[in-house]
């Protein structure tokens, strides 16, 4: 027996000492499957953070491809306003290089018409000179004109044969032709009877003694009848060359296109 104890304390010790080392090795198994939950959940948290950082960059990686459309669009449509804008400019600048034309040929339009007035009022004295005082001269709408009564001419209404009065009158009026040959000379026979076959009779035989007995030239010689709206009578228009005018406005208008 004394020999077997000190066996047996040995084994016990042994023992001892082996299920103090399977506790510590129990133990230290826990310890790392506790370290290896903490690292899968950190490892898990890694991941979560690093998938929201990939969304997160995706999302700006989108968004920066929406800017860049963006300013790729703008940058497009500044360019197509800029054009816009450039052709915009030259269209005012054109239409204001047209307005200012036109001006100048309204200018010039209006030059020649005051022009025109000008000489036909200097005329109208003219020919208040050569007629006298009493005169019936008048300037309506750019012409003068010259007008007498049915009376004095033909001695009635219904004669188409000129009363000496009639032809002393013409004289002064061919003088008036004569001295001005760049106007017309328009003799109108103002009817209010309708009996227009008398009235023409009688601006024939004035037309006839103006060329036959006072020389003036038939080619600035025209006549009219009409209905004279409660006058009749004689009105002889002396009309500047209307013709001449409208080619010359219309070589300027041509010129300033």
């Amino acid at each position: 027996m004394k020999r077997h104890l000190p066996i047996l304390l040995a084994l016990l010790f042994t023992a001892a000492g082996l299920s103090q080392k399977k506790s510590e090795l129990f133990a230290e198994i826990e310890n790392l499957k506790t370290e290896i939950r903490n690292v899968e959940d950190e490892l898990a948290q890694s991941k979560r953070k690093i998938s929201s950082s990939e969304a997160k960059a995706q999302t700006l990686e989108n968004e920066n491809i929406s800017l860049r459309d963006a300013n790729g669009t703008l940058l497009k449509n500044l360019s197509s306003f800029s054009e816009l804008s450039k052709k915009s400019s030259d269209n005012v600048n054109a239409t204001l290089a047209a307005l200012e034309r036109k001006e100048k040929q309204l200018s010039g339009i209006n030059e020649m018409i005051a022009s025109n007035d000008s000489t036909a009022i200097v005329l109208l004295g003219r020919v208040k000179q050569t007629m006298g005082s009493e005169a019936k001269a008048d300037f309506v709408d750019g012409d003068i004109v010259i007008s007498n009564s049915l009376n004095t001419l033909f001695g009635s209404d219904t004669s188409s044969e000129l009363t000496d009065l009639g032809k002393t009158w013409l004289e002064n009026v061919a003088k008036v032709i004569i001295a001005n040959p760049t106007l017309k000379t328009k003799i109108e026979g103002l009817n209010i009877t309708g009996e227009f076959g008398v009235t023409f009779d009688q601006v024939n035989a004035i037309s006839k003694e103006l060329v036959d007995s006072f020389e003036v030239s038939t080619e600035n010689i025209g006549i009219s009848v009409k209905d004279g709206n409660f006058k009749e009578g004689i009105a002889i228009r002396l009309q500047p060359d209307y013709k001449g005018f409208y080619d010359k406005v219309k070589e300027d208008m041509k010129a300033g296109n």
